[in-house]
């Protein structure tokens, strides 16, 4: 007898959880191959069913469909993401043609896309709530745009160029994973001078992660950033910076630049066969900003005074390095160097005398205070298994009821792909019946004891939080519809906007204590965090504005033959101060080229921008930060909405009115 795979089971454990320490790598294959049997399956009763369409038996029938291979991917896309390793990068390489290749089968099902446009074409006689007309609104939406109204040789040429795409981004996201992790640069004794000791305790940990004995640099930027921005030898952060910013640029099986070419050249073929002109109409139309053009008007608006700002910047840190005996020009490995050197001296802030009092516990305790503070969320640790020993669970009520399960994973290691996002394993339904969200954020911290953070690394945190909270709180009954599942250029708005709570003087002098006395943060450091919160904005905006031009252009000037001439045409054409790079070249752009998640949607960071600014100055603008009308407002037209309504109409619910980019260029300290 075999023993049965605890992915296919009900989980009957704490909150139905996954249970981690039941499952293994053997399970996954099987699991889903079995899962996508009984999702064809449940397909294939909803197309063949003989009764007249309607919105029971075709759009609840679809979103009552593969819970099972829900659960499944769940499980295994949380821990390729943030646990890879060979067997599980393989099984993404051969997971990913046939996800593809099913999920086209759903979309080019003639006679389940007949009823689907029965359904939308009886509408006006249905009686929907306007939940029920949005998803019936989009999922028709989604099949058209999926190619289900093609025929014959387009529909099976759209097919062969989905699984090729989907191929193609998991090769871009393993090619960029296998840089990162086989990179590292050792240090001697003599190379850790003018180190701070976090800096020095992080690369001694990076080092016993890799099986090296002594310290090293690796690609994490939550190592490498700050080695940069501390570091007097020139030569060495040279080194650094070039192995960063040539990820996925290193030549043999690696390298990103065919990967790039050929998957724009089969999106453009893609808009094509659906009738756009390019791909940047096809993508932004289901967004807020529905056009190339509007997304460059928002980003040109920005360009100007932030180059200006990076310009005059410039000047500065090119007399501070010349002022060091350096007779050479200011180059980006020198940026970070001279910046933190200027910030330290113009708001007299240390990196090393400031990160003591980011402990990451404390800015874990702060964000669920900042929560119960807005809206009564209570955190409870949980005993559970977990996918890693580094994972932490709590239990979410509200009012002693139970509300969510978020998971932490907060550091660091070979295993997980750069930088930091939040994913739901299961997300909030009441249909087919009700289902509580259990919500994970993943960051890549350095390890140290205690776990210290930069500021940045503090905003990442909170940034985190604020897209788990839209998780947690969604409040709608399908889940097509559920938590994040909204534009592009809007899911970013919870997470920005909760970023300002970090900077509330209160919730610092309160959570930022210091790891070995215990003390909280002195009013006159206090004074100058705060002060130096849109220190470097020219710089942060001028790497983020060109990498989302880069992106539109891409998309929307013609198919280039070579992607990196077309980057480099961009960038010249903008004029690209030359002592700052894209925050995301070409090869490495993984938002842009690991999925269609963000291709020709950069931009949307900055458009929720404008939103998330907008909307904190609507708090200030009342009570103050914690004031309980405007976030029960928050909560009742966009934390709990999810996507069961327009975004534009959701944001006017909220506050009112559409923002005007005044506010973002306010915040950012670019304002005339």
């Amino acid at each position: 007898m075999t023993s049965p795979n605890p992915l296919l089971e009900t989980w009957n454990t704490s909150f139905g959880l996954a249970p981690f320490d039941r499952i293994s790598d053997d399970d996954f294959a099987p699991a889903l191959d079995t899962a996508l049997a009984a999702h064809a399956a449940e397909i294939a009763a909803i197309a063949q069913n003989p009764e007249t369409p309607d919105f029971a038996n075709t759009i609840e029938a679809l979103e009552a469909a593969g819970r099972q291979l829900d659960q499944v991917l769940g499980v295994f896309f949380t821990v390729a993401g943030a646990d890879s390793n060979p067997a599980r990068e393989a099984m993404q390489r051969d997971f990913s043609p046939k996800l593809s290749a099913h999920s086209s089968a759903i979309a080019s099902n003639k006679a389940l896309f007949a009823r689907i446009d029965a359904v939308w074409n009886s509408r006006d006689s249905l009686d929907l709530t306007d939940e029920q007309a949005r998803v019936l609104m989009l999922t028709h939406r989604g099949f058209v745009r999926s190619g289900a109204a093609l025929e014959g040789a387009e529909d099976t040429r759209l097919q062969e160029i989905k699984a090729r795409l989907a191929l193609l981004g998991t090769q871009f996201t393993q090619n960029l994973l296998a840089d990162e992790r086989s990179w590292f640069m050792e240090l001697t004794e003599a190379d850790l001078e003018g180190l701070p000791d976090f800096v020095v305790d992080a690369a001694r940990a990076a080092g016993a992660e890799k099986g090296v004995d002594g310290p090293v640099v690796t690609l994490s930027r939550s190592l490498i950033t700050p080695f940069l921005q501390s570091s007097p030898r020139r030569d060495l952060r040279e080194r650094a910076h070039r192995a960063w910013v040539s990820r996925g640029a290193n030549g043999g099986e690696t390298d990103n630049r065919d990967i790039a070419a050929e998957i724009l050249k089969l999106r453009q073929e893609r808009a094509t066969l659906l009738g756009y002109a390019n791909f940047a109409e096809y993508k932004l139309e289901t967004e807020m900003a529905k056009t190339p053009q509007a997304v460059r008007d928002l980003l040109m608006s920005v360009w100007a005074p932030a180059k200006a700002q990076a310009e005059a910047d410039s000047a500065i840190l090119q007399d501070m390095m010349r002022a060091d005996g350096i007779n050479d020009d200011l180059a980006p490995w020198d940026w970070h160097y001279y910046s933190a050197k200027r910030r330290a001296a113009e708001h007299d802030l240390d990196e090393a005398a400031l990160k003591p009092y980011f402990q990451l516990d404390r800015m874990i305790e702060a964000s669920f205070a900042c929560a119960h503070r807005l809206f009564g969320l209570e955190f409870k640790p949980l005993d559970v298994p977990l996918y890693h020993p580094d994972c932490r669970a709590w239990e979410v009520t509200r009012n002693g009821a139970h509300v969510a399960v978020f998971i932490g994973d907060y550091f660091a290691r070979g295993s997980k792909r750069s930088g930091a996002w939040c994913s739901a394993m299961r997300s909030q339904a009441k249909f087919p019946q009700a289902q509580a969200p259990v919500v994970i954020n993943v960051c890549n911290f350095a390890k140290s004891d205690p776990a210290l953070l930069s500021y940045d690394d503090a905003r990442t945190l909170f940034h985190e939080f604020g897209h788990a909270l839209h998780q947690m709180l969604s409040d709608v009954t399908y889940e097509s519809v559920s938590g994040t599942s909204v534009a592009r250029d809007f899911v970013e708005l919870p997470s920005q906007l909760y970023e300002h709570w970090l900077e509330v003087p209160e919730v610092l002098g309160e959570y930022a204590t210091h790891a070995r006395t215990g003390e909280a943060m002195p009013k006159e450091l206090l004074d100058k965090v705060l002060g130096a919160a849109t220190y470097d904005m020219g710089f942060q905006t001028v790497e983020y504005v060109a990498s989302a031009l880069v992106d539109l252009a891409f998309h929307d000037e013609g198919v280039p033959e070579d992607p990196m001439a077309k980057q480099a045409e961009v960038l010249a054409r903008i004029g690209m101060p030359e002592a700052i790079v894209m925050r995301h070249a070409t090869p490495h752009f993984a938002h842009v080229f690991a999925g269609d998640g963000y291709s020709s949607g950069y931009y949307s960071y900055m458009w929720s921008e404008v939103m998330d600014a907008d909307a904190f100055e609507a708090f200030e603008d009342a009570g103050g930060p914690f004031d309980p009308e405007r976030a029960a407002a928050l909560e009742e037209h966009i934390l709990s909405t999810g996507g069961s309504a327009d975004a534009a109409e959701l944001y006017v619910a909220f506050r009112g009115r559409l923002p005007g980019v005044e506010a973002l260029l306010k915040g950012r300290g670019l304002a005339a």
